[in-house]
């Protein structure tokens, strides 16, 4: 293929047809993609991070139903792309599961406009008396916003993974450009973030709400126009196996029944297939490795009964692994929860006066700050750091995907002890001003808040950007837009643990008329605690995490037989065996 000029890895155009090298692919086709990515961003932000206040102030809904309500769509809109990228990897392919959910996302974002636009669809105020929403008005607005989610699943794990396609894996010069992609990716995400907070938000509380998100839905419609433009250029991987996740439960049949047959001592004597047809189906071999050893069982060979391969079984590993590290990044999604939530309710009460000109700051567009770090952060990180860090390692990534995810956790603790020391002064001003009332301004600055949220934006440079590429690379091959749903749905998981933990707090803590950590009058509560509550058990988390991570092993797979000669690749580029060690 390589001499006709074809990709090497074996993808297709969208007609079935070996892709051209020279045209397709590579960064001209991510350009097409990147744009969707920044806009869709956008329409996502500019729902998420004000809808906590839409809620209380135009729906009236108190504020620790508020926050489990923009949780729990948070983490439906998380959780979704596991059906998305399911659909995608088992039987449409991520182009056409992308097409079809991305109408679902549009028709949703539509349904929102008209919601908050209509005037019978909101409940109606008299001499600053607002009636509570009507059930007919509650049922429309969440149909609106679960549809995105709906469509959300079928967009978020198969847009990214996609534009992962476009680089061949085989092609050293394109391998090196796809190691910064997943960097400028989450750029473009950053960047649609940051008109949601700084704009979008000021938009919806000043001029009007309906305006608001009809610009992030006329924006997504131009972005998918956009997206279609670049068909022609587009790489598709060829599904290799008809049902990823059935080889997987097929692994554990295997390893269940011959739970009582003795391993062999030397790893070669299991079946797997010979070099030769990992060449001429196009399938990559994974290097055996010395982990979960009773899966092994399942490649034993039993005379003529079909066994599953090395391959498979490693396979089956992986997941376990990558669900092992996946499983400690549950309580930082949940901190991550804070910004769209809490953060948002605590800044509502401080002042938020801009100088001696009297402008107001939408407590919702301190977020801002968070993207604004990671706008900084990104080029810093890709131009400056990695350089730096691969001429001490010798690692091509500078330093390994999981050392990435320590530092990160590390700086994400660092800010909710900030957040701790920050409310704790907060309670003091109002205990020293003799506050009570839940609308008394207390006289302190909202940017008391801006050290919280830069850190968790430089974190999540660390956490987001090194988890998305951590569950892709570390994907068996037929799997990796369920791979990627790893990171999505830890995100998705952490938005319905935050939900549970503030649930549960609120009424453990305001049992018996005691005062709640989380009561609807921030002014008279122990916000202080939970933050406390949740410094606690994120410190504990790193420490799970650095253990997760000292047991993780790296994929390695044979990607090309060379003349008799075998080479073998970390697919991460990471050459340490565990996760940590440099």
């Amino acid at each position: 293929m390589e001499s006709k000029g074809f990709t090497q890895d074996g993808t297709v155009d969208l007609r079935d047809r070996p892709a051209l090298a020279s045209k397709t692919g590579k960064w001209k086709a991510c350009a097409f993609l990147i744009g969707y990515e920044a806009f869709e961003r956008m329409a996502f932000y500019g729902i998420a991070s004000n809808l906590v206040n839409y809620l209380t102030t135009q729906l009236h809904e108190d504020t620790v139903s508020s926050v489990r309500n923009v949780n729990n769509w948070s983490g439906c809109v998380w959780i979704t792309p596991i059906i998305g990228a399911y659909v995608a990897d088992t039987y449409l392919g991520r182009y056409w599961t992308f097409t079809i959910s991305s109408l679902f996302y549009v028709m949703g974002m539509i349904l929102l406009t008209m919601a908050v636009s209509l005037k019978f669809m909101r409940p109606i105020c008299t001499n600053g008396v607002c009636n509570k929403a009507t059930s007919s008005q509650i049922t429309f607005f969440y149909t609106s916003l679960y549809i995105i989610a709906l469509g959300a699943g079928g967009t978020k794990p198969n847009i990214s993974t996609f534009g992962a396609d476009q680089f061949d894996d085989y092609n050293s010069q394109e391998k090196k450009l796809k190691v910064s992609f997943f960097n400028w990716w989450m750029f473009s995400s950053f960047l649609g973030a940051l008109v949601a907070t700084l704009c979008l938000v000021y938009i919806q509380e000043n001029l009007d709400w309906g305006l608001g998100y009809a610009i992030p839905t006329i924006g997504l419609l131009l972005s998918l126009f956009i997206f279609y433009l670049g068909t022609p250029l587009y790489r598709h991987k060829v599904r290799k196996s008809k049902s990823p996740a059935k080889d997987l439960i097929e692994v554990f049949i295997a390893a269940f029944k011959n739970r009582k047959v003795q391993l062999p001592n030397d790893p070669s004597q299991l079946h797997e297939f010979e070099l030769q047809y990992y060449a001429e189906s196009g399938k990559r071999q994974v290097h055996y490795t010395p982990v979960f050893r009773c899966l092994d069982k399942a490649a034993i060979k039993e005379g003529n009964t079909t066994s599953s391969t090395v391959t498979q079984v490693e396979g089956t590993k992986l997941v376990l692994g990558m669900i092992l590290i996946w499983l400690v990044t549950l309580i930082p999604s949940t901190i991550w929860a804070q910004i769209n939530t809490l953060f948002v309710k605590q800044g509502t009460t401080l002042d938020r006066t801009l100088g001696s000109i009297n402008f107001q700051i939408p407590a919702a567009s301190l977020g801002s700050f968070v993207t604004l770090s990671m706008l900084l952060s990104v080029p810093m990180y890709d131009r400056f750091f990695v350089p730096l860090m691969r001429k001490k390692t010798e690692n091509p990534r500078g330093i390994t995907l999981l050392q990435r995810l320590g530092i990160g956790f590390v700086i994400q603790v660092t800010a909710i002890a900030i957040a701790y020391i920050v409310e704790v002064r907060r309670m003091h001003i109002i205990k020293v001003n003799h506050i009570t009332s839940p609308k008394e301004i207390i006289p302190m600055s909202i940017f008391w808040l801006l050290p919280q949220y830069v850190l968790l934006g430089v974190a999540d440079v660390f956490n987001a950007i090194g988890l998305l590429e951590f569950f892709y690379d570390q994907s068996p091959e037929d799997m990796q837009s369920l791979g990627t749903t790893f990171f999505t749905s830890g995100i998705g998981v952490g938005n319905f643990l935050n939900s549970f933990l503030v649930t549960i707090v609120d009424k453990i803590t305001g049992k018996n008329g005691g005062k709640s950590w989380i009561g609807n009058n921030l002014n008279n509560c122990h916000l202080d605690y939970y933050y406390g509550f949740l410094l606690v058990i994120s410190t504990l988390n790193l420490a799970a995490f650095l253990w997760a991570s000292s047991r993780f092993i790296y994929k390695k797979e044979i990607i090309r037989i060379n003349e008799g000669c075998v080479e073998i690749e970390g697919k991460t580029l990471d050459t340490s065996p565990l996760g940590l060690q440099v």
